[in-house]
């Protein structure tokens, strides 16, 4: 079972702070996003590209059960994982972490640039329907919320550790 799992919208800081959470654990760490590339031997947006959004999620609701199962690190998940009620039983009982933040601190990050598959047409709106639409879904699997806004990375794993009372290793 992972000792901590990460959900957010593309671009928090999932895998910079999954790999520090890892680190300050003396743990290992693993990305659903990448086992997925890994896997199909081709960037997540050419899977959505080539195949569709419902063949990504599909490969995406295994990655996550088998992760989930097989790891006992930190675990990082796509954006989207949480659209799955499958997937959201299967983090029931887990220490489940959503990393926030604004379309402002989104903007600053990623530029909501057209390499993330599902922001190519207008970003700024889609981002925010986006999370319109997940962050009820990343709010009913967490056990603790920590906004990103504003924090370097160290800092939101700091907040992190601190949200579900976990002492450096």
């Amino acid at each position: 079972m992972p000792v901590v799992v990460l959900v957010g919208p593309m671009g928090v800081g999932k895998s910079t702070v999954g790999r520090l959470l890892a680190e300050r654990l003396e743990t290992g760490y693993r990305d659903t996003d990448d086992d997925i590339v890994a896997e199909q031997g081709r960037t997540i947006a050419d899977i959505f590209v080539d195949d569709g959004e419902g063949v990504f999620r599909d490969l995406e609701k295994r990655a996550v059960r088998t992760a989930l199962a097989e790891h006992g690190g930190v675990l990082a998940l796509g954006g989207g994982a949480v659209l799955d009620a499958d997937t959201r039983a299967l983090l029931a009982g887990h220490r489940v972490v959503y990393l926030s933040m604004e379309v402002e601190e989104a903007v600053r990050r990623t530029g909501l640039n057209t390499a993330r598959p599902l922001l190519a047409v207008n970003p700024r709106k889609q981002w925010r329907e986006l999370m319109e639409a997940r962050r009820h879904l990343y709010e009913e699997v967490a056990v603790a919320v920590v906004a990103t806004d504003g924090r370097t990375p160290e800092e939101v794993t700091q907040a992190a550790l601190d949200a579900l009372e976990l002492k450096e290793a």
